[in-house]
């Protein structure tokens, strides 16, 4: 389960990794990261077993799986290919939220004095490599709490800005998605986006732009975005599916979001009123022409 478990408060504590695992809130009785690279991690447990790790509250800079002696000590490098690692970058490209379990130990202020306690949802802000401590290649991923997640200790400080994606992403079967997304109150009122959709039209694609046939490669990965054609939300009030998302690059999302591209009924693709070639297709990927027409009209300039 990706997200906030059922009947588990933030702050929740836990005399052993085993009531944890029953609660739901942290499945490996051992593994410190739990997940696949194909779901992203679910959760990570921080409790000094790495020392490269760095708690500062609302930010931990958190050190992957691999390569370590039954000291603790680094004697080999770290890899991407690791599952819990490949959990992680995933967690970052589709902006999953991962359930951070602290354990008691004494080189951070943030642990708890005694047991596990779960202390909520952070996203995966980061990732990168260097050489550790013990001079062998780490790779490590900051992640960062989302907005109103409540710290440990005595001190409360602001926690950082919240992000889309809490639902599970499920790549089996097609998203239904949600023609009215609900709105949900945080500190501002937001759209509740489902994630499953935007990551099904990205893997249909294979992560590759439907403009401009772009795929970004990154380390563990390649990244794309999902980007509505009939914006969510007043006044436009799209629809959350399948058929109003296309995969782009981060510069074609930007420019359909601005109107500098618009697609024609045919799916030829405009830009600067030339047209630039055909939409990238795919025979599962049926487009909602409605939403085309839409998003066209919006940035009607005759």
């Amino acid at each position: 389960m990706i997200g906030e478990v059922p009947n588990t408060q933030v702050g929740q504590e836990f005399i052993s990794r085993r009531l944890a695992h029953e609660a739901g809130v942290h499945r490996p009785l051992q593994a410190g990261i739990c997940g696949t690279k194909k779901n992203g991690a679910e959760s990570i447990v921080v409790s000094g077993g790495y020392k490269d790790d760095e708690d500062h509250g609302d930010v931990i800079v958190y050190t992957g799986h691999g390569g370590q002696d039954s000291s603790n000590n680094q004697v080999s490098d770290q890899s991407l290919d690791d599952a819990g690692n490949a959990a992680l970058v995933t967690s970052y490209l589709e902006g999953f939220p991962v359930r951070v379990l602290r354990g008691a130990h004494s080189g951070s202020q943030w642990a708890p004095t005694q047991g596990y306690r779960y202390d909520g949802l952070f996203r995966v802000a980061s990732y990168g490599s260097k050489l550790g401590i013990d001079g062998f290649l780490i790779w490590q991923f900051r992640l960062e709490a989302y907005h109103g997640t409540p710290l440990p200790g005595p001190v409360q400080q602001e926690a950082l800005p919240d992000d889309e994606g809490t639902a599970r992403p499920d790549l089996e079967h097609g998203p239904a998605g949600n023609e009215s997304p609900e709105r949900v109150a945080t500190t501002v009122q937001r759209i509740v986006r489902s994630s499953a959709v935007k990551r099904r039209v990205k893997a249909w694609h294979d992560n590759r732009c439907q403009i401009c046939a772009l795929r970004i490669e990154v380390p563990g990965g390649s990244y794309s975005e999902g980007a509505h054609m009939q914006a969510l939300g007043s006044p436009h009030n799209g629809p959350d599916t399948t058929g109003n998302v296309l995969c782009l690059c981060p510069n074609c999302h930007v420019m359909l979001d601005a109107g500098a591209i618009v697609i024609n009924d045919d799916l030829a693709v405009i830009r600067g009123g030339v047209e630039v070639g055909l939409l990238r297709t795919h025979p599962r990927h049926v487009l909602d022409l409605e939403c085309v027409r839409r998003h066209r009209e919006r940035w009607r300039q005759d």
